[in-house]
Formats: C-alpha cells, structure tokens, sequence
C-alpha cells in the first residue's frame, strides 16, 4: 500500500496540474497547491486541496509554500498572456523553486519535462526542459523526471472544434507525427513515481499508445463526428512560422509569444515524438491498457458535445466546447 505524503503541486491550476492535483487526492494525499491567485483556484479547495498564494519568482513565497512537504510535483510553465520571455519566469523560477527544495531538506521532487528536449536547444521551452533536467541531475535531490509530449486535450481547439463547425484547418507543412496522451494519464505517472523508488533519479519517456500525423487526426475527428471533408485543410511553410516569430521578437511586449513561436519547430519539424513504454509501464506498476487511446478521448469529447446540442436544440457555444472534456 503507498505511503500517503504531503504533496505541493506546482502548476496546479494548469491543464495538467490539475488534473495531478486531482490524482494525488484520489490516491490518498494531502495535497497542497501554490498559486498565484487563489479566487481563480476555487474549485481545487472544492476538491480537497489546500491552497497558498505563491509565485515561483518570490522566494519568500516558495519558502512559506514548501514547509512541512514531503514531496513536489512540478507541472508549472509559462501561459501564452504572460508577455515576459519564458527565460524570466520559467527558468527563473525552476532555479527558485529547486533551491529552496535543497534548502529546506524536501529531497522527493517530479519535474514535468518534454521528450526530446535536448534535440532543440534553439527552441526557448525545450532549452529550458533540458536545462532543468541538468540541474536536477547535478543536484542532490531524489528526482523523477518525466518527459511527456503535446497532450489530447490540446487538439480540441486545434481539430475537434474547428472541423465540427467545418471551419479551415492549419497544419504545418512538415508536420511531426506525435504520440498524443491524456493529461488525466500523465497524472497517473506522476503519482505512482512518488511510491515507486526505482523512479529515483532516473529519467523515462511518457507518450502515448500511438504516433499519429495531422491527416489521421484530421479524418479521426471527421470520422468521430460525422462530418467528413467538412473542412479545408491548409498548410503553413515553415518560412511563414519563422517569418512571424522573427517579427514579433522586435518587440518587447510580443517576446512570449515569439517564444512560443518557436515551438513550431518541434511540432512542425517532421520528426517523430515517440517511444517505447513497456519497460516504463513495468517500473511505475501501471497497465498499458488503463492509457487512453484518441480515438476513445475523442469519441467521448464528441459524444458530450452532440448531446447537449440535441438537448439545447442549438449549437453550442466555442468556449463550451474547448472546455469539455473538463
């Protein structure tokens, strides 16, 4: 049976974090989560957490978060409003947040990284994964590093909403193939690392069942919704992308978002964001069967929606939509 911990979840108001947050409950932790407004955080109270008012660029606030923790999860990353470079707030912040764990003597940390990362140091997010994978490597602390992909819940507004309203579809035109994974299933990888001591220090991939390119996702999501070839399916140069984040990086309030810009190179670099997971399956105890498939995520994201529009008997609203499943 697993021990139950004190776990600070960083991040925890993010697609991912809370759905850790959520997870470590289920399993039976105190689970606390900083964040930077806790109004906006309500519903992980309504959950069982507890909640500080934190940022990890305010030491004082991380030392005040991580008393009496046993564990950390970290999940956090710059969103696209914020208008500084991801150098400042996440790097920044990793460097805050690992020192304080040395200082404080909380040693069990799981950094939420991205596979690959060391492949594109020139992209500002991946620079930063690898970085951090360094830091923790050259550190003292028991850490666990996962190293995920682009995640189901991110196709929604990508595909799923724009061909169900047979709306224009933008793919790169030298797209990756990518191992989608629901973000519910990263979170179970996250909390079996923390009751599994093989995990220590150590470093494992964590994709999903399938690598699947953009015209498969495309035809799933027709398929799915019965509305095939309802949608235009136009491609973007790779020159445009550069051309773009190249413009905006002339000015300083645009800096997040040339850096995130520059993520297209990952996703639209014609590579392959996968790998194995049979030995990682084996180490975290979980069964490859539990792990969602896109083609269940999606069937299920379609079914809730063509339901309440029977229900309403009108289409449902765009933000309604992105937001389910939740």
């Amino acid at each position: 049976m697993a021990i139950s911990m004190k776990v600070l979840v960083i991040g925890g108001t993010g697609t991912l974090g809370r759905q850790i947050a959520k997870a470590a409950i289920e399993a039976g932790h105190e689970v606390r989560c900083m964040v930077r407004n806790p109004r906006k955080a309500s519903f992980l109270r309504d959950w069982g957490c507890e909640l500080v008012q934190g940022d990890l660029l305010d030491s004082e606030s991380l030392d005040y978060s991580l008393q009496d923790v046993d564990s950390v999860i970290d999940s956090a990353t710059s969103r696209p409003e914020d208008t500084k470079s991801v150098y400042e707030t996440d790097w920044q912040g990793k460097l805050n947040l690992y020192r304080a764990c040395d200082k404080l003597g909380v040693k069990r940390v799981v950094f939420l990284s991205l596979l690959a990362a060391e492949k594109y140091r020139n992209v500002p997010l991946m620079d930063i994964k690898y970085c951090t994978e360094l830091l923790l490597e050259q550190s003292s602390l028991d850490y666990t590093i996962l190293q995920g992909v682009a995640f189901m819940q991110g196709l929604i507004n990508q595909y799923a909403i724009p061909i169900l309203e047979g709306q224009n579809v933008w793919v790169s035109a030298t797209p990756s193939e990518v191992a989608y994974m629901n973000t519910q299933d990263m979170a179970r990888f996250a909390i079996a690392s923390l009751s599994r001591s093989e995990t220590i220090r150590k470093s494992f991939p964590i994709v999903g069942p399938k690598a699947w390119k953009p015209e498969e996702v495309i035809e799933l999501c027709e398929r799915t919704c019965g509305k095939s070839k309802a949608s235009k399916v136009l491609k973007v140069s790779p020159f445009l992308i550069n051309f773009g984040k190249a413009l905006v990086s002339f000015f300083e309030s645009a800096r997040n978002v040339s850096d995130r810009l520059a993520f297209s190179e990952v996703s639209g670099g014609g590579g392959r964001l996968n790998a194995p997971m049979e030995k990682t399956y084996e180490i975290f105890g979980l069964d490859a069967s539990e792990t969602s498939s896109l083609e269940e995520y999606l069937r299920e994201y379609y079914s809730i929606i063509m339901k309440r529009m029977r229900e309403l008997d009108v289409d449902v609203d765009k933000e309604e939509k992105r937001r389910v499943p939740f």
